[in-house]
């Protein structure tokens, strides 16, 4: 049984959630939909592509990801499907592709084989097709290049590393966009401070669980994506010290004091 995704904009409970699964079932009644990420923030394509990104291989292949965030067509941003890493996404061509797939080799067509049908219709016809073994080439006549647009990284100075928060969890932890590859290529066998916000707020070690330091105490730790993570243990960082995505984090070398000389 094949799989189609949604990530969307919208709430649960809102209308557009029924009227695109109503019409998957209809067009192809032999598929399983899921809800991969709903209430995604209005046009927030650089959250919805953190999500996406780190989720859609979980899936099997062949699996279809319907992507509705920011999703109107506009003069310089087409309908595209695209096909990447045994995977297919429906979505518009606002730059989340290219956030979604950054390096990896993909196949894209503009959808223009369709009457003139709202967006909701398309996606479900395109999603419908696909499942009836048509090609991409049949779907879309004309193959596109996705258009560029790239996350933020972080940046390395001489012993100071540099990076923001991207992504607040349902628990309020703050995942930064520094890698635990890049952190250990600057800070490895040396002593550092990891400031978040403000140099109020910081701490000088990473730990493996949340429980490794008391409860109410500021923490770092790397998480299943391998990204530097800001959390307070039993709390909410990003409402108490008032994080968002953009918020900077820095991690800087502490040199040990130098002892002077005695003089006798």
């Amino acid at each position: 049984m094949r799989t189609i995704t949604l990530t969307t904009e919208w709430r649960p409970d809102d209308i557009y959630q029924g009227i695109i699964k109503g019409k998957l079932c209809s067009l192809c009644p032999d598929i399983t939909i899921i809800d991969n990420a709903s209430n995604i923030p209005a046009f927030d394509i650089m959250h919805a592509s953190f999500v996406i990104r780190n989720t859609f291989r979980n899936y099997p292949e062949g699996t279809i990801h319907i992507i509705c965030v920011h999703s109107e067509a506009l003069p310089q941003q087409d309908h595209l499907l695209v096909k990447a890493g045994g995977h297919f996404f429906i979505g518009t061509d606002n730059g989340i592709f290219n956030l979604v797939l950054n390096n990896e080799i993909y196949e894209a067509v503009r959808i223009d084989s369709y009457d003139d049908v709202d967006e909701l219709e398309l996606f479900a016809r395109v999603a419908a097709d696909l499942m009836k073994g048509k090609k991409l080439s049949e779907i879309g006549n004309t193959p596109v290049k996705i258009s560029e647009r790239f996350p933020l990284r972080a940046t390395i100075d001489k012993d100071v590393i540099t990076g923001s928060i991207i992504f607040i969890d349902s628990y309020g932890n703050a995942v930064s966009n520094i890698t635990r590859e890049v952190f250990y290529r600057v800070f490895e066998g040396k002593e550092y401070k990891i400031s978040v916000q403000s140099n109020k707020n910081h701490t000088g070690h990473i730990v493996k669980k949340y429980s490794d330091v008391p409860v109410g105490e500021l923490l770092a730790r790397f998480n299943s994506l391998e990204l530097l993570e800001i959390a307070i243990n039993g709390a909410n960082v990003a409402e108490l010290l008032s994080l968002g995505t953009g918020s900077v984090i820095r991690i800087e070398n502490i040199k040990k004091p130098v002892e002077p000389d005695h003089l006798f």
